[in-house]
């Protein structure tokens, strides 16, 4: 009689058993399932695009940012309906052997379809370069006189007009002086080395013959008048 009662109690105990392991199978699956889900990734935060304004044949920066792997920021324009600022002229470096100089600037914070150079000496008319596209930063001037004053503008257009050349520019070169990062700049030629070798070889010349023809001179009138004789003067002799 014994026995019975532990057979029950087991038999009671493996019933409880089961359907507690059958209930917690479910609640683990959707553990696992809910874990294997994959999470959204935050967004990538947007970067300034890598566009210079002052780097030469800068690709746009629409361009860039539907080539690059991940959104970039282009930085801010004025409105296409009104004309560009004027661009920042940089450095300008003078070839004095090629009679030439080579300008550099910056793009105004505008939106530019082209650029120009005018070019003014003295006082007259400004010289029209050729039309460069807008990715252009730097451009060469030639054809500049060896000792020449000039002074240089740099000038952005786009479809609403073009930008501001001060009026000092065609006024004359002793009156431009303008901000230092303004569109416009003096240039000054320096004499080519070669034209300072043949003035000085011509002033060693002029110097020589000039000497010659004082020798020649000197002996001329030497012969046409002879030379002084020196007098010597006659001593008293001493009584011995």
């Amino acid at each position: 009689m014994l026995g019975s009662p532990c057979l029950l109690w087991l038999l009671a105990v493996t019933f409880s058993l089961v359907p507690g392991t059958q209930s917690l199978a479910p609640q683990d699956l959707k553990e696992e399932d809910k874990d294997e889900t994959p999470r959204p990734r935050p967004p990538l935060r947007a970067v300034p695009c890598d566009y210079d304004h002052c780097r030469h044949l800068q690709v746009p920066c629409k361009e860039l940012q539907r080539a690059g792997p991940r959104a970039c920021l282009c930085p801010g324009l004025s409105s296409p309906t009104q004309p560009p600022d004027p661009p920042r002229l940089g450095e300008v470096h003078v070839v004095a052997e090629d009679g030439s100089a080579v300008v550099h600037w910056c793009a105004p914070f505008s939106p530019v379809h082209q650029y120009w150079l005018l070019l003014w000496e003295g006082n007259e008319a400004p010289q029209k370069g050729p039309p460069l596209n807008s990715t252009v930063r730097r451009a060469e001037v030639k054809g500049l006189k060896s000792g020449g004053a000039y002074v240089v503008c740099v000038v952005a257009a786009n479809g609403a007009g073009e930008s501001s050349v001060p009026q000092a520019a065609g006024e004359g070169l002793e009156e431009v002086g303008g901000p230092p990062f303004g569109p416009c700049r003096r240039l000054a030629v320096p004499p080519r080395p070669l034209t300072l070798v043949h003035v000085a070889i011509g002033v060693g010349t002029v110097l020589a013959l000039l000497s010659c023809s004082a020798l020649v001179w000197h002996f001329c009138l030497r012969e046409r008048w002879g030379c002084p004789r020196r007098r010597v003067a006659s001593r008293p002799t001493a009584g011995l």
